[in-house]
């Protein structure tokens, strides 16, 4: 073989010995914030929005959201479209007392308690103390619920205000809808109150997002809910505000592809 010759696979072979090993960890870096836990599920960076699917429009649908299993909750997508089955139950419901707030008929997943009990203590800390009005609902309350609404309201307006059962996020065991201590009820106008502001303001720094802020109705496909909060965990919580994303959108992009 010719030295010139010789001389090209030697590099070639060189640059493959070099390249392939970092292809490789560059693959499983992707894969792994992919799939990672509670700390590191990241929304997509600029280089890799390409690969995500344009958000869908708020269609009424009845398919199985994709990562419907229970240590999915991250990453789970509930709207008007994608829905959790009837039987979805998280095992580890306790009551929401055990963070100082609700009833005891009230239940969350037990991971959500140390960071709602730190939550409450720091809105009652900055002088907005919090209570819970709803927590994990089943699908035949969401059923009740979204019948009552229909009853009331008429169907297309219970469609806007109120998830069918099996697209509600309080089916989760994650979502939680918040209000003052002492109020009887709450209402849009809670969001320009001192504790409804105080909740948009550091909600997410205690891992709890407002799933359906204002002004975001096309995106959301529901009217606004001020006191709807959704579990995400610190990490998540706080790409998701960093993103300046509603949580549908940031979790939409973390969807496979069909």
């Amino acid at each position: 073989m010719p030295r010139s010759r010789k001389s090209l696979v030697i590099v070639l072979g060189v640059a493959a010995a070099v390249l392939l090993p970092a292809g490789f960890l560059l693959q499983c870096a992707v894969l792994g914030d992919r799939y990672a836990g509670t700390e590191t599920v990241r929304a997509p960076d600029g280089a890799r929005q390409a690969e995500f699917r344009p958000l869908a429009a708020c269609e009424y649908g009845r398919a199985r959201t994709p990562l419907r299993g229970y240590d999915d909750w991250q990453r789970t997508l509930l709207d008007t479209t994608f829905r959790l089955p009837r039987s979805y139950e998280p095992p580890d419901l306790v009551p929401v007392t055990e963070a100082g707030v609700g009833t005891p008929k009230m239940t969350i997943r037990r991971f959500v308690l140390e960071d709602l009990r730190a939550l409450v203590g720091a809105a009652e800390a900055a002088g907005n103390r919090v209570d819970v009005t709803w927590a994990y609902r089943s699908f035949t309350t969401q059923r009740h619920v979204f019948d009552t609404w229909t009853r009331q309201r008429g169907r297309q307006e219970a469609l806007r205000i109120a998830a069918r059962p099996g697209h509600s996020e309080h089916q989760l065991g994650t979502s939680l809808d918040f209000k003052t201590r002492g109020a009887p009820n709450v209402d849009e106008g809670w969001r320009d109150e001192p504790a409804g502001r105080w909740m948009r303001e550091h909600a997410w720094e205690f891992g709890f997002v407002e799933s359906y802020p204002f002004g975001a109705e096309d995106t959301t496909c529901y009217q606004p809910e001020p006191w709807h909060y959704r579990y995400m965990g610190r990490g998540v919580a706080a790409e998701i505000h960093r993103s300046g994303l509603t949580p549908r959108e940031f979790l939409w992009r973390l969807q496979p592809r069909p």
